[in-house]
């Protein structure tokens, strides 16, 4: 409902209606808990997709939400470097527009499970400060400074990381960027 009534595009409505399918794969027996039910969800999303023939976009936003949709809920919590694990993952480098969607489809799960009174997604600005910080990293420069080109991708990952824990994102930050956050 929170994706439709802010206009959300269509693959960010369809990540929404597939993100939790694999809850339904919990056994009764640890119900309310759905403990790992993303990699569930994300081989039903696709599942889905595929077989009502989705569009390509949607079926690959719907995936990565399924399975990354936990995680990005809780970038307070993280570790610079695995925020930067979650983004390659995401191919938010080559792809940003996609990872922003992802972030949106997430912001629209936060906020249709308590009405539309609540304030901003908090982990927002946190995810797209952290995306800022990935993409200011100049990879073709570390690469020639390489001598060893096998140590380029270790070199430019580590890069990566030094950049996102210069923001230096903490839980604490959250609440004041929450405030000054236009978020989705």
């Amino acid at each position: 409902d929170h994706a439709a009534a802010t206009a959300q595009p269509l693959p960010v409505r369809w990540a929404c209606l597939l993100h939790d399918l694999g809850k339904g794969d919990t056994p009764a027996d640890i119900l309310p808990h759905h403990y790992g039910h993303e990699l569930a969800s994300a081989r039903r999303a696709r599942e889905v997709s595929m077989r009502l023939k989705a569009p390509t976009e949607c079926r690959e936003l719907a995936e990565m939400v399924a399975r990354e949709h936990g995680v990005l809920g809780k970038a307070a919590e993280l570790r610079p470097e695995t925020m930067v694990k979650v983004m390659e993952r995401c191919d938010a480098l080559r792809r940003p527009q996609r990872f922003v969607l992802a972030l949106d489809a997430t912001a629209c799960d936060y906020h249709g499970r308590g009405g539309a009174s609540k304030p901003a997604w908090p982990p927002y600005q946190l995810w797209l400060s952290a995306l800022g910080a990935l993409r200011s990293v100049d990879a073709g420069a570390i690469a020639l400074a390489c001598t060893d080109k096998a140590q380029i991708p270790q070199a430019v990952h580590a890069a990566r990381v030094a950049a996102v824990r210069a923001l230096g994102l903490r839980a604490a930050d959250t609440d004041a960027i929450r405030e000054n956050a236009p978020g989705p």
